[in-house]
């Protein structure tokens, strides 16, 4: 009789490439001083400059406490600044720095390069469906 072994699931498997992705990116920015979740925070940021220390939490993929953290270490380094929301006094904008944009300018063929060798074995219309793929799996357990 044969026995055949089920394929991983797809859980599993987009925990490992998270894993192996994080670690490969804490490896990169680790000698500027800061963590692969200290960098993403920066990249979104980046994106959308001014949010709120929730915003930035939830588009970072962390919980507000470890966001806290965070940003108190990152304007600390000098990399974000926190100003009043015109609109909300009681409200704190986090907003990139022009040293959190060099930070960032600096990694930024780094980053390409790790994001390339994860996907060197795939075309380019493959990388393209992997893209379209992961937004639609995001989409649908959003």
């Amino acid at each position: 009789m044969v026995v055949t072994k089920a394929p991983p699931s797809l859980l599993y498997m987009v925990k490992q490439v998270e894993l192996v992705v994080r670690a490969r990116l804490d490896e990169l920015v680790k000698p500027a001083g800061i963590t692969a979740l200290q960098y993403t925070a920066l990249t979104v940021l980046e994106r959308h400059d001014g949010l709120s220390a929730a915003q930035l939490a939830r588009d970072s993929f962390v919980t507000a406490q470890s966001m806290a953290d965070l940003v108190r270490s990152l304007e600390n380094r000098g990399l974000v600044r926190r100003e009043r929301n015109p609109r909300n006094r009681r409200e704190l904008l986090i907003l990139l720095t022009d040293e959190g944009r060099e930070l960032l300018a600096r990694f930024t063929e780094p980053v390409r390069e790790l994001e390339e060798r994860m996907v060197r074995d795939l075309t380019a219309h493959q990388t393209d469906q992997f893209r379209g793929a992961l937004s639609r799996a995001w989409h649908a357990l959003s």
